[in-house]
């Protein structure tokens, strides 16, 4: 989803669902990460003003749909803003 870039790039209202996997699998820094799966991609989840490894802030929102405000770096998200949005009643 997001480019090869490093540079920041400002997003508001981005849409998606908060899982926990691996992340690093294979490598020295494999950990459990959190993720936003998009419909245009995934991105790892991490506070702009929060630890980068170990933390558990996003673990109220694990499965749920959100939107998010913040920054896309690369394949990273610095979440500023998290909101649960309702559950969405499947119309018949």
């Amino acid at each position: 989803m997001g480019d090869s870039s490093d540079s920041p790039q400002r997003v508001d209202g981005l849409i998606g669902i908060v899982v926990r996997g691996a992340f690093g699998t294979g490598s020295k820094s494999a950990r459990d990460a959190f993720w936003l799966e998009t419909e245009k991609g995934r991105l790892v989840l991490r506070r702009k003003e929060g630890p980068t490894f170990d933390d558990t802030s996003f673990d109220e929102y694990v499965g749920k749909r959100v939107i998010c405000d913040g920054f896309i770096v690369g394949y990273m998200m610095l979440v500023e803003r998290v909101h649960i949005l309702p559950d969405q009643k499947t119309r018949t």
